[in-house]
């Protein structure tokens, strides 16, 4: 185990032990470095965050994805914010204005203001006049090691429902399909809906996962092909309309997504076409899992259909894919002239068609007393 704020050296292939999606640039501390997902897969690229806003640009235009690094990137931010306002006669209020700037970026996943709360919380609870650029240099590390980990162990509890299935199969290849990127690309590493694959893996188990190209944006095309593909675990790519096509064949054995907020009462939001899979899913008798870590569970709120805010994006993400011609990288326009587009990112799928919810700490039932039962620390902040 690494100790807190050791340099992580970057490597291009995830669930490799030092493998990061977020990190301190070697040698100058003044500077994080992410993996610039919008160029992937055709370019690895690297991107410098000098300060606060360029964090919040890269949550804002996607540089950076997924609940869990939405919620490491904004914490990550505010160490910068510390570093830029260390020399100002206020530094806490102007890392808390910072905070409030980067809370606008992304209304829907819910580590981005978990993230921003226990960072301003530790600000609170360390006196006056505390080292604000080393303690939220630590408390940033310390949330990125701690999700690392959370997956981690999404992957172990996953990992039996794989392997359950492998021996009711005979041996014979266990068929997952995901939707959208909840790989380690989505999380500091291992990621959430991936993680039980990757174990299964690293145990022998013969696995495949079908994937959702995921529209608008292809994030499952994009970064989760190109993850799995990293890893050499099989795969396949599907049109994201084929899913329920697969499932009345037979040739789905289980669902496994990830979620970018869950209630608790166990409704999940998650990227746009997770709920018409969960449907697709509960008419042909498939086990539908979603994996989350417990930081994105919002205690604060039971119906996840009228109290989780549901993004709407750009219309260009509609109108424009993404691709390689040649040596080239380009945007192509696909849709006519005229037209008027509706860019809603997310949905929410009801606890009533989830058959489990995989966490850290085990899997249970997408219910408020279950969740209660495994979180009882959690749950019991929130009346």
């Amino acid at each position: 185990m690494r100790a807190a704020g050791d340099t992580i050296a970057l490597v291009t292939t995830p669930n490799a032990e030092n493998f990061r999606t977020i990190w301190l640039k070697p040698d100058d501390p003044a500077i994080v470095q992410i993996i610039d997902q919008t160029r992937l897969p055709h370019e690895f690229v690297v991107q410098d965050l000098r300060n606060y806003r360029d964090g919040a640009r890269a949550i804002t235009e996607m540089l950076v994805r997924g609940a869990p690094l939405i919620g490491a990137t904004a914490a990550w931010s505010l160490y910068l914010a510390a570093l830029e306002g260390s020399n100002t006669r206020d530094p806490a209020g102007f890392v808390t204005r910072a905070a409030a700037e980067l809370g606008e970026t992304r209304p829907t996943a819910i580590n981005l203001r978990w993230a921003l709360d226990r960072v301003l919380g530790v600000i609170r609870e360390s006196g006056k006049n505390p080292d604000l650029v080393s303690l939220l240099r630590r408390e940033a590390q310390a949330i990125c090691d701690e999700d690392v980990e959370i997956c981690r162990n999404i992957g172990v509890h996953g990992c039996g429902l794989i392997e359950e299935m492998s021996r009711k199969k005979s041996g014979a290849a266990v068929n997952v399909l995901t939707h959208c990127n909840a790989g380690a690309l989505a999380t500091i590493n291992w990621g959430t809906a991936t993680a039980p694959v990757y174990a299964a893996r690293q145990k022998g188990i013969n696995v495949h996962v079908w994937v959702d190209e995921t529209r608008p944006r292809n994030q499952g095309s994009q970064l989760t092909c190109w993850e799995l593909a990293r890893n050499e675990v099989p795969h396949t790519l599907i049109v994201d309309n084929a899913g329920g096509h697969l499932m009345q064949k037979g040739q789905v054995d289980l669902c496994i997504t990830g979620t970018d907020r869950t209630t608790r009462s166990g409704d999940v939001a998650n990227k746009i076409g997770t709920y018409l899979k969960a449907l697709a899913a509960k008419d042909n008798g498939i086990p539908f899992f979603v994996a989350l870590p417990s930081t994105t569970i919002d205690w604060t709120i039971r119906d996840g259909l009228t109290e989780i805010p549901i993004e709407e994006r750009d219309a260009r993400e509609v109108s424009h894919v993404r691709g390689k011609h040649g040596n080239e990288v380009l945007d192509v326009n696909t849709v006519a002239e005229g037209s008027a587009i509706s860019n809603y990112a997310f949905d929410v799928t009801p606890a009533r068609l989830i058959s489990g919810l995989i966490t850290e700490r085990g899997i249970c039932k997408a219910t408020e007393d279950d969740l209660a039962r495994l979180f009882p620390d959690l749950a019991g902040r929130v009346s």
